[in-house]
């Protein structure tokens, strides 16, 4: 059970509230992740306290984090959710250990589940152009709709990036577009002549007749009713019309960004460029890219090499 800042020891709080603090001013990570990195905290400090007065987190060991881990897998959390909570520990131990509250972490030498590296699903280009050609270009919201979808596969933006794009960060006489990712970090991603072209339709034809809400204004992506537009939206009109293309596959706007990663790859871009353009801190995040392309390959071979078996 989650339990409130307020309702802990006073062992704990402050360096609760402290780990929050670091992990929203200098991580500059999103509200998100933050409440998740509490909870796995707070998660750590129900055990602590299961048998009588929490020990203060710098006296916990190794063994008694390894109990910890026994006790998260027994309350039914799937290896993924496993893995995430222990993410978040490792995290309050460095915020420890970078206060100079523990001169030791015992999570050094704590190993969660192995995760099998679950590869995401991938839209073939024919997919792609099916998706797209199920829009009802004949209403507003279709010609919106085009030309989000050309942007998201387009510029392989994350959902939030494309819901929260601003009119002020188009660039597309230079064909770039400004993105605000995780953490509040901008990038500038290129844009194609496709994408500028919808939304060059759909900013002059559709919203400038939409009464803009105020504070909203700077939003590119428009309802009706002049706000901007939802994840959750994006989400079911993304599943809408994967149905009415006849895609059987789970289709979510991260389905348009897996695949325009993955075209770029099979197409042999640069890793280094495809990490900047998705916005990943790490090179490792973008290299499942090079799993999937080698799968590309293999079924290529399977289907067209005459030795292959049919």
């Amino acid at each position: 059970m989650r339990t409130s800042l307020n309702n802990l020891s006073l062992d704990w709080s402050p360096l609760l509230n402290g780990f929050k603090s670091y992990l929203r001013l200098e991580k500059s990570l999103s509200p998100n992740t933050i409440a998740g990195y509490l909870h796995d905290a707070e998660l750590l400090y129900d055990f602590a306290r299961k048998e009588g007065p929490a020990p203060a987190p710098e006296k916990l060991t190794l063994e008694d984090l390894r109990r910890f881990t026994r006790y998260v897998h027994e309350m039914g959390l799937n290896d993924y959710s496993q893995a995430r909570v222990i993410s978040g520990i490792r995290a309050f131990y460095k915020y420890l250990l970078m206060e100079d509250i523990t001169d030791k972490d015992p999570t050094a030498m704590l190993e969660g589940p192995k995760l099998r590296r679950k590869l995401p699903e991938v839209l073939s280009v024919p997919e792609i152009d099916k998706i797209l050609g199920a829009l009802d270009l004949s209403k507003p919201e279709g010609l919106r709709n085009k030309a989000m979808l050309e942007v998201l596969y387009g510029c392989g933006l994350r959902v939030s990036e494309a819901v929260n794009l601003k009119i002020t960060h188009l660039f597309l006489r230079e064909q770039f577009i400004k993105v605000t990712g995780k953490g509040d970090k901008e990038r500038l991603v290129p844009i194609g002549e496709e994408a500028i072209k919808h939304l060059l339709i759909y900013r002059d034809t559709v919203r400038v007749h939409i009464p803009v809400q105020a504070g909203e204004e700077n939003y590119l992506f428009l309802n009706k009713r002049g706000h901007h537009l939802s994840r959750e939206y994006v989400f079911m009109a993304l599943q809408s019309l994967g149905r009415e293309a006849g895609i059987n596959k789970k289709i979510s706007p991260h389905t348009f960004r897996h695949s325009f990663a993955t075209h770029l790859v099979e197409g042999g871009a640069d890793l280094r460029a495809v990490q900047e353009m998705l916005g990943h801190a790490s090179i490792t995040t973008t290299e499942i890219y090079t799993h999937l392309d080698r799968e590309y390959l293999r079924s290529t071979i399977q289907q067209f090499h005459p030795r292959s078996i049919k």
